[in-house]
């Protein structure tokens, strides 16, 4: 057998590592030669053979940084996902940045939710009506749709149902003549609200009293002149109870009894839903794939990362003594032969490699934005806790 042997004399070659990611850093290029002194001798030489040579070492040093780094955005990038989704990906490189906290995407995450209840987002609500006719209780709003100037295609979505056009709440909480819709401004007692009107209450009252009021408001008009529940199926809205006669027109032969008002809704156009739900993306941060994080700078990692790549090159370096080792399991000696330790070179190498993992993940956990933020409250904590004993200062006068 020819198996190459380690020679004690690693130089540097920019042709032996696998990819070149560091290649053109100096300092990376130094600590190659003493990485392989350092793997070479933990693996036993020059008491013992060592079936390396300096190319294999210096792609397994490669691959450490690579890991190393690897760990360290990924980290990054769950800490930060929300902070950078929506940011051009091609002006930044994320390597060389300190991301600063923001509420880009909670706002557009609670924005959804606006749509929804009607307060917010990018979706418009449109008011229509219906007109009511004695007995009948089921209406067709394809038909209603098709029949609008211009035709709603793409269909439409009921939001809420009211018995005559709704006023906005804003107007009427400003109409001082309004009382909120419960017939004069004494009437707003019913609320709690004593016995202030719009015009005045809220030059007078904080915030979250006038919010208060808006809000009963809605609901008032969503109880009182909600005089029909509603269900959707089909495109049919089904309105109970049955209509019966709410409006006399005409007179004489003309009178006619038919005509029950008009059922008012809030709708939204479904077409909207989804052009609001679709963002134009391009050369934008789209998930934790694209953020533009790159291979970290050899020299700028301290000698606490580089002490654990160097550690992770060791086990890489097991791993491939054992490979080797493995291609021949025994090896011929006078008059006997010689087993090698393929199985303890590999198991080794595992066991190191996860259990170097898990440290340095639990080592970025642990400087992790929250845990900076529970550590600190507890330190505040101790602080007080300390201050409490200390004496207080009395004056005398």
């Amino acid at each position: 057998m020819n198996i190459p042997i380690y020679d004690g004399d690693p130089i540097w070659n920019p042709n032996a590592t696998a990819f070149g990611f560091y290649n053109n850093d100096i300092e990376f290029q130094v600590d190659c030669v003493k990485v392989a002194r350092f793997v070479t001798t933990r693996l036993g030489y020059p008491l013992m053979d060592v079936e390396l040579q300096t190319g294999s070492i210096f792609t397994a040093f490669e691959e450490a940084i690579t890991t190393y780094g690897n760990e360290l955005y990924a980290y990054l990038i769950r800490e930060n996902v929300l902070d950078l989704t929506g940011l051009p990906y091609d002006q930044v490189n994320l390597n060389e940045i300190i991301v600063q906290p923001n509420f880009e995407t909670i706002i557009r995450l609670s924005e959804q939710y606006g749509e929804e209840a009607g307060v917010g987002g990018n979706v418009t609500w449109y008011k229509g009506f219906i007109p009511l006719t004695k007995s009948i209780q089921d209406y067709d709003l394809k038909k209603w749709a098709k029949e609008q100037d211009p035709p709603i295609t793409g269909g439409i979505e009921i939001k809420r149902v009211f018995f005559q056009e709704p006023v906005p709440a804003s107007a009427r909480f400003l109409d001082p003549f309004d009382g909120f819709g419960f017939g004069g401004v004494a009437a707003a007692g019913l609320l709690g609200l004593g016995g202030f009107g719009g015009s005045m209450g809220y030059l007078m009252m904080p915030l979250n009293y006038d919010m208060q009021v808006i809000q009963a408001i809605e609901m008032n008009t969503q109880v009182r002149l909600s005089n029909y529940s509603f269900e959707i199926h089909n495109n049919v809205i089904r309105i109970f109870p049955i209509p019966g006669p709410y409006e006399v027109s005409g007179v004489g032969d003309d009178i006619n009894f038919g005509q029950c008002g008009n059922l008012w809704f809030e709708y939204i156009r479904r077409d909207d839903r989804i052009d609001s739900s679709v963002i134009c993306a391009d050369d934008k941060i789209t998930n934790v794939s694209n953020m533009p994080y790159q291979n970290p700078v050899y020299s700028l990692i301290n000698s606490v990362g580089r002490q654990w790549i160097f550690e992770y090159t060791l086990a890489i370096c097991k791993e491939i003594l054992g490979y080797v080792r493995g291609k021949y399991s025994t090896v011929p000696i006078p008059n006997a032969e010689m087993t090698l330790n393929q199985a303890d070179l590999l198991g080794a190498a595992t066991a190191e490699k996860t259990a170097l993992l898990e440290r340095l993940r639990a080592y970025f956990d642990e400087n992790s934005r929250a845990s900076l933020l529970e550590r600190k409250v507890r330190e505040q904590d101790a602080v007080l806790r300390e201050l409490d004993q200390v004496p207080r200062v009395i004056y005398i006068g």
